[in-house]
């Protein structure tokens, strides 16, 4: 009784001499932190994918639009977007508001390259630096339907970012916004926006 009574007292203390910011702190990020890597998605990273879901989608314009872009018929400049990580694929269903509608499926890819970096903005609330952060996929397009359909051949690949803030420890609700990017024999464009 007297050894349980001491290891009790001794668990105490110890939690009495730290400050609790040193134990809620393991996703903490100092000042000029850093982090790219590149390695295959674990559990709990195509978990937190299969929370997130697109939204809104812009065509990303250059002054040489509408002749830079290639592969979809018919061109509008910004789409409806409900897209999620359905099984083995994404799953992005544009529609513009002509009625016009194509889906993008997307395999799911077998590696990622997760970036974080310090842009040095100041501090997140006292839990160390607010990072920007990218998770990074480039895979390829598995097929397309109606506006798409025409442009996609076989090897057309796609390079799809998702963007955001937060801790060193990544969810989905740290992203909130994206850019993909289609490019192959028969098609070179790219959309960006937001995320749920």
């Amino acid at each position: 009784m007297k050894i349980k009574l001491l290891i009790a007292f001794a668990l105490a203390a110890t939690v009495l001499l730290f400050p609790s910011d040193s134990f809620a702190c393991a996703c903490c990020a100092d000042a000029g932190f850093y982090s790219i890597s590149s390695r295959k998605p674990n559990n709990q990273e195509l978990g937190e994918l299969k929370k997130i879901q697109f939204t809104t989608a812009n065509i990303y314009t250059t002054p040489a639009y509408p002749e830079n872009v290639k592969g979809i018929n018919p061109l509008s400049e910004s789409y409806t977007l409900v897209g999620l990580l359905q099984g083995s694929a994404w799953k992005l269903n544009f529609k513009d508001g002509k009625e016009k509608s194509g889906i993008l499926n997307l395999t799911k890819p077998v590696s990622m390259v997760a970036y974080m970096t310090d842009l040095h903005e100041g501090a997140d609330n006292g839990l160390g630096v607010k990072l920007y952060k990218e998770w990074r996929f480039k895979y390829k397009v598995s097929s397309g339907t109606g506006i798409f359909q025409k442009g996609i051949a076989p090897a057309t690949e796609y390079f799809l970012v998702l963007q955001g803030r937060g801790n060193a420890c990544t969810s989905a609700a740290d992203f909130t916004n994206w850019r993909l990017e289609i490019t192959g024999k028969k098609a070179s464009y790219a959309f960006y926006g937001k995320l749920k």
